[in-house]
């Protein structure tokens, strides 16, 4: 009996509607773009039952009383049915779904969005959530395997996917589709259908035919067509018994297929010829629901009659016929070779990362190698989203096939080893995708920068955290901008080239003092710009040519340097700008990554050189950028935050895992920028998705830093975290002090109290455990100060054999440091030799003195040499930080320092050293002495206590190190020195005529030091070496090859130095001085004779006039 079509009756609102049956097949159900969901009892029901899921639907699926709706709010909801009361949210994406599905038990929904991304979430727990990604286009239609095991999906960038649900991956992949940008623009939205209960088949309609593909081996099977269909399919639909198939076109024809025998059964044309975009069988089959984009409800009835059971078995010959026809062209085509113009797409599986050629193998047996051929498309998709690039056009094909015989279908290896790893599309850190009409184009700490492209304005805003940098603004977005990065001084967008326009480099400078602050520079042809960034005083952007240009943030052109590979992101900050890019191919869904690290400062410099990125396994990065004090750092998508170890040789050390704070698998945290002080991570809670909206306005969230130790659960381990964090979040410190910038003392004093009490802390515990051995461990990284309170609690504690170890760590510490200051007076003798004859403007020389003239002051024994340096030194310049073993230190009188004092015997121990290095009891002793003296409860000086200037990493000092050295070489001032020597002298209360000649022929009559006898010796060597050396340059070179030396070679220069000096005493006066620096040294030695007469003196002249110069030198050094 033929089938009879009823007259279509209206159901919705124009736009597109979809329909289904109940489970019973007792009600027809229809979701329109008005946002309602209809109940019908049948085609003539007058009043059906309405149920309201939002402003608009876009797809809807119904199973085991459960009615999922796709919404416009970007969210999938459940109801009840036939209820319609609301059950909760399934899940998000950041735009619409456009398709949702049940599977076959009802137990899962597939959903998949305009966002690129496809879900599968259990009705049960929406926590248990998997995402595919691949496509870079909006998704059309998903579609469950009856099995559960694989999952169809077809998408605008014209390729259908199969995945394997268990593994994430997908299986294979045919560009069958035409290419779109959205939805709305798309000619088909290719409803494909497996075959029920086996899923055997997998149909999907392209153009006018329906192509069908085998499960598993996803070898074209064959084509359903008919004269009768003159536009392209839209929907296709089997059977519940899987023995029909029908289709849908866009012009409203509906034909039905028998698959045994692959003849048309039905041709219905739809009354007005409206594009059919809904069908669905009865569950018991003979009655076909469908709708149109005009929102209208049609039923066909008794469809496919039972009469045509009888050609079942005379059509399984012809059937076995056409497999082995199938199977015989397989044997005698080329895959390889074939003309693919004369070939239908389906008549073969096609992968979409490449070619099928991919996984085949050469006749040789060897894999073909193209993973290296996997190339980008033009299409960008924003941050987070991994696309496998497009299919080469048919052209190219042809061209990059290479010709090999033929092999049968059972001879035809597959490549089964590592699969090549699509690469990640570049993007902007802190903005949203490009798709979006309504996006961050950035959000950083300075301030948002949101971009508006719709029918009714197509815009930018600035806005700005704080209001004192600049006012908001409001921007013409005329050439369609992409990029855009925010900065206190400036405002960079960029733009993708057109067919008239090339790409462009656009800068608002706010912060320029003329009028003119805008420029704009035009990349060359075929160059796009792919990322950008700002930085102190610069701009930078990389492009597809794989260029980084460098410009100032005033127009001019700088360096253009030349990227190892595609550039995937880019962040400034300061002087420092940071660039990942793809060092290779990645394999299993990892990424190759590299990063490199430039400064911009006076010395550039390149402090990464493409190191390779660590990330998470088969992750990929989202964020990339520095924190707020300057330190480089970068999230991956599976919300691993690291951060730059510069204490540990530039690694990176993850501290922080925003997946542990979030409350569902599919929620995440997106990242807006990170502080070490206090230690703050601001990033934006995602609910079902991974990037925010715009409006409403998106609230900032602050999570906690954590290291991934382990056991953090204990005492133990939670101390441990806690202390090496605090650690590396104070590195910047160092950073900021070594390059220039001003700093906070204080933070710096604080953190080391921090640390040194968890140090404490660990230690007692560890005493507790009977750990001594840990003990020690712990006190290697303890200051002088905590190293005493060790001491202590380990004899308080009766631990006699810890006590007396830690003692002898301080001993060994001391003897370092004694040798440490010995090769400090090496190069201080050179430096000053160097400065001879120039002024004493404070330098990093001069103050290395001063900070060791500090530490011989902490240690002197001598009661007259003590008093003399605390009338002389004022209190700022006492010790600010002293070192763990400072204070323990040998006396300088150990070292010969004066010429008078002839040779003396290197064997002999002085007083000082014994006191110094003597057994435990003293050196404990000592120890606390001097603690008492001279530290403070936070280990710092006074000095710290003074008002530091606040952090600006962004502006270093205005006098850097290299003006500071130059200030060496600028003539002397006498004058200004006699001047500070009075005024100081008039504020102390007493007159010093000694001390103003002492620092007047200081250098004039210092005697020469093993080192330069060395160099007098050796000089000829390094000239012969290096003949294009200067004299600076000579003395570097020599002072490089004197610490060479050993310590017996060294001892032997210095004892020269002793007795040249012992047989020359007059030396020092060759030089004509002033009749008043005459007299007054004739004073001075008739003052200082008696002391050199007396027995009870253990030091000799020279060396006191030694110590009273420099004392004298510190206390009135000019500043």
């Amino acid at each position: 009996m033929p089938s009879s079509q009823k007259p279509m009756r209206y159901g919705h609102t124009e736009g597109h509607t979809e329909v289904c049956f109940d489970d019973t097949g007792s009600y027809i159900v229809t979701c329109g773009s008005d946002g309602d969901v209809r109940i019908w009892e049948s085609l003539d029901d007058d009043d059906p039952k309405s149920i309201n899921v939002g402003e608009k639907a876009y797809s809807f699926a119904l199973k085991n009383g459960k009615l999922i709706t796709a919404m416009s709010n970007n969210a999938v909801q459940i109801h009840t049915f036939p209820e319609g009361a609301p059950d909760g949210i399934l899940t998000r994406f950041t735009t619409n779904a456009n398709h949702v599905v049940f599977n076959a038990d009802g137990t899962k929904v597939a959903a998949g969005s305009s966002d690129f991304l496809v879900k599968i979430v259990e009705v049960a727990d929406s926590s248990k959530q998997k995402t595919f990604r691949g496509h870079d286009a909006p998704v059309l239609s998903v579609s469950f395997d009856p099995k559960d095991t694989f999952l169809a999906t077809a998408s605008c960038d014209g390729s259908v996917r199969v995945w394997n649900i268990s593994e994430q991956t997908c299986e294979t992949s045919w560009p069958l589709l035409q290419k779109c940008n959205d939805v709305v623009n798309a000619k088909s939205i290719c409803r494909l259908s497996w075959q029920p209960k086996t899923g055997k088949l997998l149909a999907v309609p392209v153009e006018k035919v329906i192509k069908l593909y085998k499960r598993e081996t996803w070898h074209h099977h064959l084509d359903l067509k008919d004269d009768f269909i003159t536009q392209t399919l839209n929907v296709v639909a089997w059977s519940p018994c899987g023995q029909y198939v029908a289709a849908g076109s866009i012009d409203g024809c509906i034909v039905i297929w028998k698959m045994d025998t692959q003849e048309c059964l039905e041709r219905v044309k739809h009354e007005k010829r409206y594009t059919i975009c809904g069908l669905a069988w009865h569950p018991k089959g003979g009655q076909i629901a469908y709708t149109d984009l005009e929102g209208n409800l049609g039923l066909i009835e008794s469809v496919c009659d039972v009469d045509g059971k009888k050609s079942h078995k005379a059509a399984s010959v012809p059937t076995t016929k056409d497999y082995d026809d199938l199977f015989d062209e397989d044997d005698n085509e080329d895959f390889l070779n074939r003309d693919l113009d004369d070939v239908d797409w389906g008549s073969k599986p096609v992968r979409n990362d490449e070619e099928e050629n991919d996984d085949l193998l050469m006749a040789s047996g060897r894999p073909r190698n193209k993973g290296a051929r996997i190339e980008d498309d033009e299409n960008s998709l924003d941050t987070g989203v991994l696309k496998t690039d497009s299919a080469h056009d048919k052209d190219d094909d042809e061209e990059s096939i290479a010709p090999v015989q033929p092999l049968s279908s059972t001879q035809r290896p597959f490549y089964d080893g590592p699969v090549p790893t699509p690469r990640q599309k570049p993007f902007q850190a802190g903005s949203t995708p490009v798709h979006l009409t309504h996006r961050f184009m950035v959000w950083n700490s300075v301030g948002i920068i949101r971009c508006y492209n719709d029918e009714e304005d197509n815009a930018i805003d600035v806005e700005f955290h704080d209001t004192a940098i600049h006012h908001a603004m409001h921007l013409p977005n005329s050439l369609n901008h992409t990029l855009a990065d925010l900065s206190r001084e400036a405002i960079l967008l960029a733009c993708e080239s057109t067919e008239e326009l090339p790409s462009k480099l656009h800068c608002i400078h706010f912060n320029s003092w003329d009028s003119n602050k805008e420029w704009t520079v035009d990349m060359l042809q075929g160059e796009e710009v792919e990322a950008i960034c700002l930085g102190h005083g610069w701009a930078a952007c990389a492009t597809s040519s794989r260029l980084l240009r460098v410009f100032t943030i005033g127009g001019v052109q700088k360096e253009i340097l030349s990227l190892p590979g595609p550039v995937v992101a880019m962040a400034g900050h300061g002087e420092q700008l940071l660039v990942i890019f793809h060092k290779g191919t990645g394999f299993e869904g990892d990424q190759n990554l590299g990063i490199q690290l430039i400064e911009f400062g006076r010395k550039k410099r390149q402090v990464l050189h493409g190191d390779p990125l660590p990330l998470s396994k088969k992750s990929y990065a989202t964020w990339l950028g520095f924190s707020a004090e300057g330190t480089p750092c970068y999230v991956d998508s599976e919300g691993i935050v690291r951060m730059l170890n510069r204490g540990l040789g530039n690694t990176w050390t993850p501290v922080c895992n925003t997946r542990e704070h979030c409350k569902g698998k599919s929620d995440h945290y997106w990242v807006v920028g990170i502080h070490e002080n206090p230690q703050q991570l601001r990033c934006i809670p995602c609910k079902g998705a991974r990037f925010p909206a715009t409006l409403p306005r998106p609230a900032v969230a602050v999570l906690p830093f954590k290291l991934p130790f382990c056991q953090t659960a204990t005492d133990k381990g939670q101390m441990e975290e806690e202390f090496w964090r605090s650690v590396l979040f104070h590195n910047y410190l160092d950073y900021l002090s070594q390059n220039g910038y001003e700093h906070d003392e204080s933070v710096k004093g604080h953190a080391v109290q921090e640390q040194q009490n968890l140090l404490m802390k660990m230690f007692a515990l560890s005493c507790t455990l009977e750990r001594e051995f840990r003990c020690m461990e712990l006190a290697e990284l303890m200051t002088h100060n905590a190293t005493n309170l060790a001491i202590k609690y380990a004899s308080r504690s009766r631990r006699l054999v810890l006590a007396q170890r830690l003692s002898e760590l301080a001993a060994e510490r001391a003897a370092e440091q004694a040798a440490a200051e010995e090769e400090e007076e090496e190069q201080q003798d050179f430096r000053n030799h160097l400065n001879a004859g120039y002024s004493n403007t404070p330098t990093e020389w001069s103050q290395a003195r001063v900070r060791k003239l500090q530490r011989q002051q902490s240690t002197e024994k001598d009661e007259e040499i003590t008093d003399q340096a605390n009338e002389d030194v004022p209190d700022e310049t006492k010790p600010r930080s002293p070192m763990p073993c400072e204070s323990a230190s040998t006396p300088k009188s150990a070292v010969p320092v004066a010429a008078n004092q002839g040779r003396i015997n290197p064997f002999k121990v002085s007083s000082s050293q014994k006191d110094s290095l003597g057994h435990s009891a003293n050196i404990l002793d000592s120890m606390t002495k001097v603690s008492k003296k001279n530290a403070t409860p936070t280990g710092r000086g006074a000095a710290s206590k003074e008002k530091s200037p606040v952090i600006k990493p962004l502006m270093p000092k205005p006098k850097l190190k290299q003006a500071a050295a130059a200030a060496f070489f600028q003539p002397r001032t006498p004058r200004n020195e006699k001047k500070t020597v009075e005024e100081k002298g008039e504020k102390n209360g007493t007159a010093e005529p000694e001390s103003k000649t002492l620092i007047e022929d200081n250098d004039s009559k210092r005697p020469k030091t093993g080192f330069q006898m060395w160099l007098d010796e050796n000089r000829s060597c390094i000239l012969t070496d290096n003949p294009h050396f200067e004299e600076t340059e000579i003395i570097k070179e020599g002072m490089s090859r004197f610490r060479a030396l050993s310590a017996e070679e060294r001892m032997v220069w210095t004892e020269k130095a002793k007795g040249k000096e012992a047989s020359d005493p007059a030396e020092g006066k060759k030089r004509k001085r002033p009749e008043g620096v005459n007299e007054n040294k004739r004073e001075e030695d008739q003052l200082q004779k008696p002391n050199e007469d007396s027995s009870s003196a253990k030091k000799s002249k020279s060396f006191q006039e030694t110590t009273v110069t420099r004392l004298a030198a510190f206390a009135y050094k000019p500043s």
